[in-house]
């Protein structure tokens, strides 16, 4: 049961029918509050997670039969780094890739990682939240879509030691207006991601944000 961000991966879905997609059963669409309902079939994502039960004996049976090279995700890239394509994910795939990432970071349980990028994607997802759930780091969302003061405002307050974002993203931060008002002291490390990073831009970051081990893991879908 796939779940997608934007109308537009719907519509690609029931473009492609049932015939090329036979095992398709349901879309589940993710909605905030006050949003109107779908017209197009899909299903709130929150209907969903209300309509579970964490005593369902049928979970923990389910849960038995998987293994870890079974595929779990699949990531549609938008080709940075080549053609666009479906990258087909395991569970074990994305589990070490996060481990990985967290260990190139050198986080720990002392670490407070700010994650404005989206967990649609493998950036958030898993170079986010399972990074830092491999190593019991703690997890801060400064908003539910990026805003460069919401970041400044979440790595102050809760003193975070690491940041990710994209090239834009730092750079919106760098060139906010209320930029130095900030104290970002506390920050160390991170990762910079999803297309090429310019050089200026890493030295402002490692001189003005103090990421002084800044990572940079482009194309690693």
């Amino acid at each position: 049961m796939p779940y997608f961000k934007t109308s537009r991966y719907m519509d690609m879905l029931r473009e492609l029918g049932s015939e090329q997609l036979p095992l398709l059963r349901h879309i589940w669409w993710i909605d905030s509050e006050g949003d109107a309902p779908d017209e197009r079939g899909a299903q709130r994502f929150s209907e969903l997670l209300a309509s579970g039960d964490a005593q369902d004996r049928y979970v923990d049976a389910i849960q038995a039969t998987l293994r870890p090279t079974d595929p779990i995700n699949v990531q549609f890239t938008s080709g940075t780094t080549g053609f666009p394509k479906g990258a087909t994910l395991t569970h074990r795939n994305i589990l070490n890739n996060g481990f990985f990432i967290g260990e190139c970071m050198k986080l720990s349980p002392e670490d407070k990682l700010c994650i404005p990028v989206p967990l649609y994607h493998c950036f958030g997802m898993v170079l986010g939240n399972l990074a830092s759930l491999t190593h019991g780091c703690t997890i801060v969302y400064p908003n539910d879509a990026f805003d460069a003061l919401s970041v400044l405002e979440a790595v102050q307050a809760e003193r975070c030691t690491a940041l990710h974002g994209v090239p834009t993203m730092f750079i919106a931060e760098l060139n906010h207006p209320r930029f130095p008002e900030f104290d970002l002291s506390s920050l160390k490390t991170g990762i910079m991601a999803g297309t090429a990073c310019p050089i200026e831009v890493m030295r402002r970051v490692v001189d003005e944000m103090h990421m002084r081990e800044v990572t940079i893991a482009y194309g690693m879908t």
